[in-house]
């Protein structure tokens, strides 16, 4: 069995502190307001479902009201308390930190040791560990939390088992479920929790975190991703340190141009994405297709103030839908079978200017 110091944590990202670390809320301030009010109420609710895309905050505010509640062990606590966060020097925040607090569990895909990677579904297993941890006394004054993250990893059993436990909640249980798309989960488990919705977080945010933490990157660079990012920190870090900024960039000077379509550029994009060793460049890709056709649908502009040409702004919504349609079959393709990544960049590009053109 391998050295639980030597198990990576899921998600982890290197040099940026993990969620139960992170003494920083860069989110909307009324959700973190929510939380405290409910339970310095004396009203909390057993189970809440905090939906919101990846990469804005859902782990980071979980752990962040777990602190404050483990840290006033009542209501009437947390009721006559200023609702500061707790400083990372609190004994509590220290615990959660290392992951050793006896009233915190967290539901996650575990590590196989064998295969060396996280498994790809939180398995029943995981979900039936909350039978010990609520069976048995609480390690500490105070509520038991129980945090998962992210309920979508499920799979039918394991959704089926921790319905069970949110319809019979022990007493004095919390539970924090943590979602990317919440209207997938099951209808029950929905039902049984009160919803907590986080809204991407603002560009100006993303752009600050990335100059605290990432200073050595091109300014420029940032401002594109955070822009770029739809709101997701974790998207805009993993465009820094991929290429998803240069794919980024240089579809969008493409893209510009539309319907006339720059030969050597994409010649030179469909070499960037095929390059040996860019592993998250076809997805870079797929990502600002997928983006820009969805701003073509909506009307909306370029989020770097890339122009949008005339000729594309006339293309008719049903030229794009196809060219959706078609694109999406396409980037299956290639990743299932592994095709030619720079000729299906090319044929994607040429789709873009045929039906700009029309």
């Amino acid at each position: 069995m391998a050295d639980p110091a030597d198990i990576p944590h899921l998600d982890e990202i290197e040099g940026w502190p993990l969620p139960e670390a992170q003494t920083e809320w860069r989110g909307d301030a009324g959700a973190e307001t929510a939380l405290i009010e409910a339970y310095a109420s004396g009203r909390m609710h057993h189970a809440w479902l905090i939906g919101g895309t990846r990469g804005s905050g859902k782990a980071t505010l979980a752990y962040r009201f777990a602190r404050f509640a483990l840290a006033h062990p009542t209501p009437e606590a947390a009721a006559a308390s200023d609702r500061r966060p707790i400083d990372a020097g609190h004994p509590v925040a220290r615990k959660i930190a290392a992951r050793s607090h006896p009233n915190v569990l967290t539901l996650a895909r575990p590590w196989d040791d064998r295969a060396k990677r996280f498994k790809t579904d939180l398995s029943v297993d995981e979900v039936r560990r909350t039978v010990g941890f609520f069976g048995s006394t609480a390690g500490e004054a105070g509520w038991r939390i129980a945090i998962v993250d992210a309920a979508d990893d499920m799979n039918a059993n394991s959704a089926n088992a921790l319905l069970k436990v949110l319809e019979e909640p022990p007493p004095r249980s919390l539970f924090l479920v943590l979602s990317h798309q919440p209207g997938r989960l099951l209808p029950t488990i929905r039902s049984r929790c009160r919803r907590l919705e986080l809204p991407p977080l603002a560009p100006d945010v993303i752009a600050a975190a990335l100059a605290a933490h990432e200073p050595e990157v091109d300014a420029a660079d940032r401002a594109l991703a955070a822009h770029a990012a739809e709101g997701s920190l974790r998207r805009a870090i993993s465009m820094l340190r991929g290429e998803g900024v240069a794919v980024r960039r240089d579809f969008g000077a493409i893209a510009a141009r539309l319907p006339d379509l720059d030969i050597p550029a994409a010649h030179r994009l469909g070499d960037l994405v095929a390059q040996r060793g860019a592993t998250d460049a076809l997805e870079a890709f797929v990502d600002t297709v997928r983006d820009w056709l969805a701003r073509r649908v909506r009307g909306d502009g370029e989020p770097d103030g890339m122009p949008v040409s005339a000729a594309v702004a006339a293309t008719p919504l049903a030229s794009f839908a196809e060219v959706w349609e078609k694109f999406g079959d396409a980037a299956a393709r290639t990743e299932a079978l592994n095709l030619d990544k720079k000729q299906f960049v090319l044929s994607t590009l040429m789709d873009l200017a045929r039906a700009t053109r029309m």
